[in-house]
């Protein structure tokens, strides 16, 4: 059995996450579905089986799938993508001069290797996008990083 993220769509604070999940029986019998995770909320969109599967055993499709979702994010770290389900504690950031300095760390960290400075700054506080950005802001203000291009 297998669990992995697919997709992830974010709005605001909110994320819809898409899962593929496998399983493959000892006689060969095969359950491909992708499950969508919004809200706290499980939902199967897609089901192939081979052989189909029974009424019976569709409506136990989705219990299968959501001890599997949970067995993959909630036993330790949750993989990328879990979301919601087995959150980690945030990790502990300074506050202040000390705290800018390290977001200015590691965006310059992440700008250097070719990623994406605002994600490498969430995943290193564990905060959002929005707290995440105004604390680049304030690392900028600092005088820590570069000023924004102007728009134009």
């Amino acid at each position: 059995m297998s669990v992995r993220p697919a997709w992830e769509v974010r709005e605001n604070e909110d994320a819809t996450r898409w899962f593929e999940y496998r399983v493959v029986f000892p006689d060969g019998a095969r359950v491909d579905a992708l499950a969508v995770l919004a809200g706290g909320r499980l939902g199967v969109e897609e089901v192939r089986a081979q052989p189909a599967l029974s009424l019976d055993d569709l409506s136990v499709l989705a219990d299968w799938i959501e001890e599997a979702l949970a067995e993959a994010c909630g036993a330790g770290p949750a993989p990328e993508g879990c979301g919601g389900r087995g959150r980690r504690a945030r990790p502990a950031w300074p506050r202040g001069a000390e705290g800018r300095r390290r977001v200015a760390q590691e965006y310059r960290a992440a700008q250097r290797d070719g990623a994406d400075p605002v994600l490498a700054v969430m995943s290193a506080t564990g905060h959002s996008r929005r707290t995440s950005l105004r604390l680049i802001g304030q690392a900028r203000e600092a005088g820590l990083l570069s000023p924004r291009r102007g728009r134009g």
